[in-house]
């Protein structure tokens, strides 16, 4: 397992993110699954593994104390998050934390998903203050942010504390498309060293067309194409964790072969892999990475990813692609437009027009006949 000295301590460059973890037919966590996820990265020398407040609906920091309860607890890292849109009352919320992880400290902390719209309440409304407190009393050992904003408001974030870390959103195609380059550069110009989330876009980067990923094997057969996303960030010197939500066993193996055999991308292959995202990028309409936190406010209780994704299949397939959209409870066609999604899409995605646009073409299709 390759590692990586982050803020002063040797931990694995792959860090388990535990956002889209093995679920049943009730929704709830596969306790069995997801623990034997768990089980291979820790014994392949993962120890770093990433939870939040909101995380299936709190389920996750739930399970992740109880499945890493059977190790000692000074062999691996804990980090979760305080979302300020979940629940206001950031003290309230820490000490639920404590309880759910079943521990005495968070190693990293963070305040979650800052946006143009909540940098305010997270840095003037006392968070910021009462974690900088918890960690001089020894209950967060590091202190930092995630971020889903502006260039001008992460520059706001960076000048308002001595950071520990900040994590980003970062891989090939956002790295123009979300520009995550000057996140990136603006947070190693500042000294803060930076944690990768959705390296694979959220699983969009594990599947790309027949033709681009007909190219990328041709140069290197025996890589998986999710590995060359990884390989892209490991050429990124001020990358000091590389977050992987796995879902699957075969995920967690083939990270773990990534992480232990490989490295970063020659400049040939790296200028292959932008070419490749140049045309790839084109035949994306949306760039939804699936992290529900539009679902919770939607009165209508639709399955908002899911009309995204059904968006880009449109986009790619035809309007073919939606014959199926009256199957999913609450889709498109019951959306109100209150916007209560657009305001928190980390992506900053019209989901009103989007939706809007699905049900239009929807109806274009032939009825079919019961």
């Amino acid at each position: 397992m390759k590692t990586t000295v982050f803020c002063g301590e040797e931990l694995s460059l792959l860090g388990m993110g535990n956002m889209r973890l093995p679920t049943g037919e009730d929704k709830k966590i596969d306790f069995d699954r997801a623990a034997e996820i768990i089980d291979t990265l820790y014994k392949g020398g993962v120890n770093y593994y990433d939870t939040a407040y909101v995380y299936h609906e709190g389920e996750s920091e739930v399970f992740l104390g109880k499945c890493m309860k059977r190790y000692p607890r000074d062999s691996f890292r804990l980090a979760t998050k305080f979302h300020c849109l979940a629940n206001h009352d950031f003290k309230a919320v820490f000490e639920e934390q404590l309880q759910r992880l079943d521990t005495d400290y968070i190693d990293f902390y963070l305040l979650h998903a800052i946006g143009d719209n909540t940098a305010d309440e997270y840095l003037t409304g006392g968070a910021l203050e009462y974690f900088r407190e918890q960690k001089r009393l020894g209950r967060i050992r590091r202190l930092g942010f995630s971020f889903h904003a502006s260039l001008d408001t992460l520059r706001r974030v960076v000048a308002a504390n001595d950071w520990d870390f900040a994590q980003i959103q970062l891989n090939y195609l956002d790295w123009t498309l979300y520009k995550s380059k000057e996140q990136y550069e603006i947070l190693t110009e500042a000294g803060i060293p930076v944690v990768v989330m959705e390296p694979v876009r959220g699983g969009r980067l594990a599947k790309l067309t027949d033709s681009t990923e007909a190219e990328l094997r041709a140069a290197h057969p025996d890589w998986s194409i999710p590995s060359w996303a990884f390989r892209f960030i490991m050429g990124l010197d001020n990358v000091h964790m590389i977050l992987s939500g796995m879902s699957t066993l075969e995920q967690a193996e083939d990270n773990l072969k990534t992480f232990t055999e490989g490295g970063p991308l020659s400049e040939e292959d790296r200028a292959l892999l932008m070419d490749v995202a140049d045309r790839f990028r084109e035949q994306i309409s949306v760039p939804c990475t699936g992290c529900r936190y539009c679902t919770e406010n939607c009165p209508m209780e639709i399955d908002i990813p899911a009309m995204m994704e059904l968006y880009n299949k449109f986009k790619l397939d035809g309007r073919f692609a939606l014959r199926n959209m009256d199957k999913t409870e609450h889709n498109a066609a019951e959306c109100i437009g209150c916007g209560a999604c657009a305001s928190i899409c980390p992506q900053h995605i019209d989901i009103p027009s989007v939706m809007s646009e699905l049900a239009a073409e929807y109806e274009k299709l032939p009825k079919r006949k019961d």
